[in-house]
């Protein structure tokens, strides 16, 4: 009971510490938002370019494993169609707001 107690005190401890420090912090400056927007915007193309590379690597997989079933002479119906480029799908309307 004691040990559960004094656990409970430590970890307060340690949150209401946790709490002072980060209140403390100082505003950003200028320099710190821009290069923050920066990465920011950076990470953004980053992972647009790794979400169209996924795509179009999930694409050849599913070619190549629809080509071996048909060369076993297995009929296999994909579930969904082939995924769109990035352009088409902002021009049909798909994209984040």
């Amino acid at each position: 009971m004691r040990t559960t107690l004094r656990a409970l005190i430590a970890a307060g401890v340690v949150v209401a510490s946790f709490g002072l420090a980060v209140a403390k912090l100082p505003p950003l400056t200028d320099e710190q938002k821009a290069a923050a927007a920066a990465k920011k915007e950076k990470d953004a193309e980053v992972a647009k370019k790794d979400a169209a590379e996924l795509a179009k690597v999930q694409d050849r997989v599913a070619a190549k494993y629809i080509a071996d079933q048909r060369a076993k002479g297995k009929t296999v119906t994909p579930q969904m169609g082939a995924t769109p480029p990035p352009d088409k799908a902002a021009a049909n309307g798909n994209a984040k707001k």
